[in-house]
């Protein structure tokens, strides 16, 4: 469902500048690579560490 969702978000006029994280339960090689292929940008596993959550944020937000 988050798949699709990610996958029409993608398709849709400014879809793709957008950055969309998947967060979620499942961690293994073959949920990290679904996410890939749907268009997700970045894959995070519940319970998401805080510091994790952080540490990406700041450096989606540094300029590149």
């Amino acid at each position: 469902m988050a798949q699709e969702a990610c996958r029409r978000i993608r398709e849709s006029e400014g879809g793709k500048g957008v950055v969309i994280v998947a967060c979620t339960g499942w961690g293994q090689e073959k949920n990290r690579r679904r996410s890939q292929e749907a268009g997700f940008d970045h894959h995070m596993v519940k319970p998401v560490a805080p510091q994790a959550l952080e540490k990406l944020l700041a450096e989606l937000l540094t300029p590149r």
